[in-house]
């Protein structure tokens, strides 16, 4: 370790460490709330608005949304404004598919996921041209949308009776 003056030292001995060995418990595992299913015919729709990696919001939301879709809901999420970025095939560094950092890939590959258990995944196609990007640079199976339906398909699941998840970050 680099040589440490006499206040640094100090500081660093102040509280033992680690204070509790890894594995350790430090909160309790009481799930207040009952594990719902689904019932017939009900639905769960996500709406995101935020930008890949840059906040925890878009991750969560797809997480969610799949924990929902297990769960039986017919389940769905819909990208629009920066949040379209997240649907992206071509995040990469120094190629697709590669990770320049350890979870680099985590939202590509859970909506991966969440397509391939029967989530459908939407894009508003205005969003990716906020940012350049291109509509054959998605996900394969992620569904382009018209500006427009951003607002229709709030509508369509509203009256469907869906609950509505909608994470919007800026």
């Amino acid at each position: 370790m680099t040589d440490l003056n006499e206040l640094e030292q100090q500081s660093l001995t102040e509280i033992p460490h680690p204070s509790l060995p890894e594995g350790s418990t430090i909160y309790g595992g009481t799930k207040v709330f009952p594990d719902y299913k689904a019932e017939e015919g009900q639905s769960y729709f996500t709406l995101v608005h935020g930008i890949a990696h840059e906040s925890s919001v878009s991750f969560v939301a797809v997480l969610q949304a799949t924990r929902a879709l297990r769960k039986g809901f017919e389940s769905a999420i819909y990208f629009y404004g920066p949040g379209s970025l997240n649907a992206l095939a071509t995040r990469g560094f120094p190629t697709t598919g590669a990770s320049a950092f350890p979870g680099e890939q985590n939202i590509n590959n859970s909506l991966k996921t969440f397509i391939a258990e029967g989530g459908k995944v939407y894009c508003c196609r205005f969003g990716l041209s906020l940012h350049g990007a291109r509509e054959e640079d998605l996900i394969e199976g992620v569904i382009p949308t018209h500006p427009l339906d951003v607002q229709d398909a709030l509508i369509h699941y509203a009256r469907k009776g869906a609950i509505i998840n909608s994470t919007y970050m800026f």
